[in-house]
């Protein structure tokens, strides 16, 4: 695979190099956990003890010191490889430790020591072993910019009711990110907030639910928050409910992005075996796959489709990575994060329509063994189709906003 990516910096290749040791062990283990549709719990403690889930932490506390979402993205398609189901998971993980060491430099450079120290204590927790975080903004019957899950202001912080879907990750996380609705007082307009809290919180009801076609080792078991009391430094405000914000674009765009390179990473792995399938030697002298010519222009025109996917997915990283120095030390306007939204949509449409694609054509070349249970390409087949359900945007809806932007309509809501 001539075109596949690589990570560009010291730390993106730490933490890629880590998560290529761990693709064979995936495999081992992720057809048991699609079987049984449970979490295959011995492959997330390999990727702690690799150091992955400290992938974001700062050196100084310990991580790998990762910056560069292009080798995140890279690091995703290695674990996507082994197990999509633990990769979505550990997206999820990196996104919301990544925003808790933005966080920390952001409180050591305005001199908030107390708040640089109770995050640092944060990150250690994840290079112990202690943190593994799940993350959801998912919910029945409304979108990310109208949670319903509500925050209600009590004596001693806020109680939280509501139910979450596909909270990914879950039944091993010691933590739970998730977004909210707080409730407008005194004719202000109702608001979206974040908490973070203990998954042993009195309250959180997991609904032990995860019954999928695929990712069924991911977990994404729904939740129910009843009367669920927090401290009132646990809800922090993020914007107006209903209403895009930058703060909520680049959330969406750096939380989400390095999503496709798991779906990417299926796609390589559904490869390998395709042209495994057609090199194996035939009994009675009869011809390899590979030997004949139907067989050698699906190959190409699965090569074909994987370069053009490799090639969009490194350049968005490498523009995410661009974007994200230009803006380093300066605020980012809403339509400029709209426009790296409508890009990375952009892509996104791309990969997860190739990547089926791939999969699919995989599946012709090897045939009928490969529609078997106890094959591996059985479980890529059914995993790839999650991709167009990640959000933002399905497809149904990506068109739409990408013209927009494009037209230099940016949405408000």
């Amino acid at each position: 695979m001539s075109y596949q990516l690589k990570p560009k910096t010291p730390a993106g290749k730490i933490f890629v190099n880590a998560t290529e040791s761990l693709t064979e062990s995936l495999r081992d283990r992720a057809q048991a956990a699609d079987q049984s549709s449970t979490v295959a719990a011995t492959s997330f403690d390999n990727l702690k003890a690799a150091g992955i889930n400290g992938a974001f932490v700062p050196e100084d506390c310990g991580g790998f010191g990762l910056r560069s979402i292009h080798d995140w993205i890279v690091g995703m398609s290695r674990l996507g490889r082994g197990d999509g189901s633990v990769a979505l998971a550990t997206n999820m993980h990196l996104a919301v430790s990544r925003g808790l060491s933005s966080g920390r430099a952001a409180a050591q450079s305005s001199g908030n020591d107390t708040l640089a120290k109770a995050l640092e204590a944060q990150l250690e927790q994840i290079v112990t072993g202690n943190m593994t975080i799940c993350a959801t903004a998912t919910e029945p019957g409304t979108d990310n910019l109208h949670p319903l899950t509500q925050a209600t202001p009590v004596n001693d912080g806020w109680r939280i009711d509501g139910l979450k879907l596909f909270v990914t990750g879950s039944p091993i996380a010691s933590h739970i990110a998730m977004n909210l609705r707080v409730k407008g007082r005194d004719e202000k307009p109702d608001s979206i907030s974040s908490v973070m809290m203990p998954m042993t919180t009195k309250g959180i009801e997991p609904q032990n639910d995860w019954n999928a076609m695929g990712m069924k080792g991911s977990g994404s078991q729904s939740i129910r928050f009843n009367n669920v009391v927090v401290p009132k430094t646990a809800v922090n405000p993020i914007g107006p409910w209903g209403y895009w914000n930058t703060g909520m674009l680049m959330n969406r765009n750096l939380a989400n992005l390095p999503l496709l390179g798991v779906f990417l990473g299926i796609a390589e792995h559904a490869y390998e075996l395709a042209i495994e399938a057609a090199l194996v030697t035939k009994k009675e002298g009869k011809p390899r796959q590979a030997d004949l010519p139907g067989i050698q222009h699906m190959i190409a025109e699965i090569e074909i489709t994987l370069a053009s996917t490799q090639s969009i997915v490194g350049r968005m990283g490498e523009i995410t990575d661009d974007f994200l120095e230009e803006f380093q030390q300066k605020k980012i306007p809403i339509e400029r994060a709209h426009e790296l939204l409508k890009d990375h949509q952009s892509m996104k449409w791309v990969v997860n329509r190739n990547a089926i694609e791939i999969v699919n054509r995989a599946m012709d070349i090897v045939g009928g063994s490969g529609f078997m249970d106890n094959n591996p390409l059985s479980r890529l087949y059914r995993d790839v189709r999650a991709g167009p359900f990640m959000q933002p945007y399905s497809p149904t809806e990506a068109r739409d906003y990408i013209g927009k932007v494009a037209l230099g309509i940016y949405p408000s809501k």
